[in-house]
């Protein structure tokens, strides 16, 4: 497991990782390289996770630990996306961010996307996938002390995230198809993906209210016992 001891480049990769980087090279990737040639960007989106994964702890052994954890919650991420219409994906995403941090969310969330698009098709799309699902789950863990204290906070987080992930996919899909952003075919493409953000609302608050509670319990119960 990869260990940053110095702090100041820590705090350097949190901030420019996913606010700089992966946005950047994810559309960037989408208007340079042809279909063909996507798997590169959601490599280099992967690889840009687990950087900021390891900016995240301090010590070698927590950061193991963490990512055994992570590790599992990608598994039932990739599973949930099995589940007809409605996918847990990003409301086990922000709960892996609630309890492990915010880095660790967007591990999860990135890689869920990239593994589980080898069965369900991968594409350009993938990448905004991986961006979408990923900073749901960084917000997830900078808001986790409102959002723990809650429960109505975080189903409206789940509600707003959903809006916002069909939001950014739509980005992706103006591209896609005019290979440069128009403001007016956004709006186009936001009208048009209305019944599948209603269904991302819908799923985030539906599974976040099943789960939250349940997989806190267990997730807050291994942090105490292996020191998390």
């Amino acid at each position: 497991m990869l260990l940053i001891r110095n702090k100041k480049i820590r705090d350097a990769i949190k901030v420019t990782v996913p606010f700089i980087f992966v946005p950047l090279i994810t559309i960037l990737g989408t208007l340079i390289f042809d279909e063909k040639k996507h798997i590169i960007i959601s490599l280099a989106v992967a690889v840009s996770a687990l950087l900021l994964f390891a900016a995240g702890f301090e010590k070698k052994s927590t950061g193991t630990r963490r990512m055994v954890i992570a590790a599992v919650m990608t598994a039932l991420c990739f599973a949930g996306r099995f589940i007809p219409i409605l996918k847990p994906v990003a409301a086990l995403t922000i709960i892996t961010a609630l309890y492990l941090g915010g880095e660790a969310g967007f591990l999860v969330g990135a890689l869920s996307a990239v593994l589980s698009n080898l069965y369900f098709g991968q594409g350009p799309w993938t990448a905004f996938q991986m961006l979408a699902w990923g900073l749901i789950g960084l917000f997830a863990g900078i808001l986790s002390k409102p959002l723990l204290k809650s429960h109505i906070l975080l189903l409206v987080y789940g509600a707003v995230t959903g809006i916002a992930y069909s939001f950014i996919m739509d980005i992706w899909t103006v591209l896609w198809y005019n290979q440069s952003f128009d403001i007016k075919l956004y709006l186009a493409a936001l009208v048009s993906a209305v019944p599948y953000t209603v269904s991302y609302v819908v799923s985030n608050v539906l599974f976040l209210f099943l789960l939250a509670e349940p997989f806190g319990e267990k997730l807050q119960r291994i942090k105490v016992k292996y020191g998390v």
